[in-house]
């Protein structure tokens, strides 16, 4: 039987969602330098006024930037909470387990096929992206399976070397490859968010809300599995093809969000962990939480890397990284303590 939400929790998502509304506000808002733009301004372009080129700047540079933005974050960070809860470690995220980088390098073989004329590259990149991610999880349980169950340090070790085994083989197809073709696809490896169109803003996004879906869909099987895979077979969860349905759905918006910008990483560690401090550990309520934080995260970080250097821009995975390494490290050392 489903257990009612709490009441706070039932206040907490609303003052979420508000939240992530207004930092979307402030992100359209805010440019690197000359560009923000008061709310005047803002209304008056999306009513149709304003002068073209301050339309052009917002409609067709800004907002996908940050509609990308948001969208990856939120993938990311669900991703993880799925992970978590499958692998009972709260240390699983994309990034770490390799994942990330598995469908970086489809992504990246795709771009080496594909030839010249790339046709079908809006749906066949996070397709690739998505074969690679799915090649990385069966590589990575088959190696980290030890006695029939699945070993927490085995798996996060084997992550950070599929990881490292990835980056080399991007770097070797980089290096023998047509530079014009692999043009900005160093930025690709520590994780850029840039322009992207918005057709494929349209199919990555239909694969981020068809995964996301899945998982929320099974999110009351998550947290009776949370409890352990004997637990949630004395009632009735088919523990097998829940572990994998869960699984297969989580990489799928994690690949389409690697697909349009590389390896951010930290994104799907951090940002689960804040949000199950606030909601607790229901994933009704954490998965859909974590897409909204994550959505935050992201533009905030964005943000940052957009003007904190400003007219120079950074990577986004750069401040993502500052900000996870040291959280993985203080939770790495928590988790040995309780050891």
């Amino acid at each position: 039987m489903k257990r009612a939400l709490h009441p706070a929790v039932r206040l907490l998502f609303p003052a979420l969602c508000l939240g992530a509304v207004a930092c979307l506000a402030v992100v359209v808002a805010l440019g690197a330098g000359p560009g923000a733009a008061g709310l005047d301004d803002l209304l008056e372009i999306f009513s149709g006024g304003g002068s073209p080129p301050a339309r052009a700047i917002l409609l067709e540079v800004r907002l996908p930037r940050i509609v990308l933005a948001a969208m990856v974050g939120a993938a990311l960070s669900a991703a993880g909470a799925a992970y978590q809860a499958i692998l009972r470690n709260p240390l699983a995220d994309p990034f770490i387990l390799g994942i990330s980088g598995g469908a970086a390098l489809g992504a990246v073989l795709f771009t080496a096929c594909a030839g010249d004329q790339e046709v079908g590259s809006v749906v066949g990149r996070p397709l690739s992206a998505f074969a690679g991610a799915v090649a990385t999880l069966l590589l990575l349980f088959r190696l980290a399976r030890v006695r029939g169950r699945t070993a927490t340090t085995p798996l996060l070790l084997v992550g950070v070397v599929l990881n490292a085994f990835d980056s080399a083989v991007i770097l070797a197809l980089l290096t023998a490859g047509d530079p014009a073709r692999f043009q900005g696809v160093l930025l690709y490896l520590v994780g850029a968010l840039g322009w992207a169109p918005w057709e494929s803003l349209a199919a990555a996004g239909a694969l981020v809300v068809a995964g996301l879906a899945v998982v929320w869909a099974l999110s009351h099987c998550l947290n009776l599995l949370a409890l352990g895979e004997e637990q949630a077979a004395t009632v009735g969860v088919p523990v097998e093809r829940t572990i994998w349905a869960v699984l297969l759905a989580a990489s799928l918006p994690a690949a389409a969000a690697t697909a349009l910008v590389g390896l951010v990483g930290f994104v799907g560690l951090i940002v689960p962990h804040a949000v199950r401090v606030a909601f607790g550990p229901d994933h009704r309520v954490l998965v859909p939480a974590s897409a909204l934080g994550g959505a935050a995260f992201l533009l905030l970080a964005d943000t940052l890397a957009r003007t904190a250097v400003a007219p120079a821009e950074l990577p986004v995975g750069v401040i993502t990284a500052c900000a996870g390494g040291p959280f993985f490290l203080l939770l790495y050392l928590h988790r040995l303590r309780e050891a």
